[in-house]
């Protein structure tokens, strides 16, 4: 299908209805299943505190109904830090069918341009490190960083997505208004250093959670310890680079990162 043509099919607009917000907890279901959920309580809380419902919506499918289909949402939290309001990005999801057309960029940047509207110029959220397509698209196509690491965030769950592994998360720090991150939006990166630091995860990492948990929770082990004493050492991670056999997440000194002046560490 025509990229372009996807573009223009999906709209996205704020959610701001109840049944909105039931059709993002079937999502959730579809998606990940039943096991993990956020009821749809929490996003009317969000709506109504200065966070964000933000849905994807197929406008082809409404010639074949009444109304356009819900493909994609994201949910984003009020929160402040050192006194200054941000959102953290709780949850965005996509249908499988509509991976890789774009959909979850556009709900990003959407994000971003309602942030900035509303004087946010800093978005977080927390992702798996051991996911890689999720890391890539998170430095490379957004240019979030990460310099604070959480050991099992939200401890063992027993949904098949986390394998039985403590679910150890990093925190992306996507700082809107940065010229790091205009250049990365406008394609237009600096390129690493090559001093970079490197924190190296096996390409067939899903492969090892699904059959060994055994030697998954060893390199999971490795993978903590490295993050947690680059960042004790003023490091950031701000990009991720695959050769053959695995792929590096890249980290600088967090204060020569290019186009980004980051104000101190704090805890929320």
């Amino acid at each position: 299908m025509n990229h372009s043509r996807v573009q223009h099919e999906i709209e996205i607009r704020h959610c701001a209805t109840l049944a909105e917000y039931d059709e993002c907890v079937c999502l959730e279901h579809l998606i990940w299943g039943e096991d993990i959920a956020v009821p749809s309580a929490i996003f009317v809380v969000a709506h109504h505190t200065g966070g964000q419902v933000l849905g994807a919506f197929d406008a082809a499918s409404a010639k074949a109904s009444d109304k356009p289909k819900m493909v994609g949402f994201t949910l984003a939290l009020g929160a402040t830090k050192s006194g200054k309001p941000y959102l953290h990005s709780h949850m965005t999801a996509v249908l499988p069918q509509f991976h890789n057309r774009g959909v979850g960029r556009r709900l990003k940047l959407f994000q971003r341009q309602d942030a900035l509207k509303r004087g946010i110029d800093l978005i977080e959220w927390t992702f798996d490190p051991l996911d890689l397509k999720n890391a890539h698209f998170n430095f490379v196509r957004l240019g979030a960083i990460a310099r604070k690491y959480i050991p099992d965030c939200y401890g063992v769950t027993q949904s098949p997505l986390h394998a039985g592994l403590p679910t150890d998360r990093l925190v992306a720090e996507w700082w809107l208004a940065s010229e790091r991150v205009k250049s990365i939006l406008a394609d237009n990166p600096s390129p690493m250093k090559e001093s970079a630091q490197r924190v190296s995860v096996p390409a067939n990492l899903a492969e090892i959670r699904n059959t060994d948990r055994e030697t998954a929770t060893r390199l999971q082990t490795l993978v903590r310890e490295q993050f947690q004493q680059w960042f004790a050492k003023g490091y950031a991670a701000s990009g991720v680079e695959s050769r053959p056999g695995a792929t590096d997440y890249l980290l600088e000194p967090a204060s020569t990162i290019d186009g980004l002046r980051l104000p101190e560490l704090v805890e929320s």
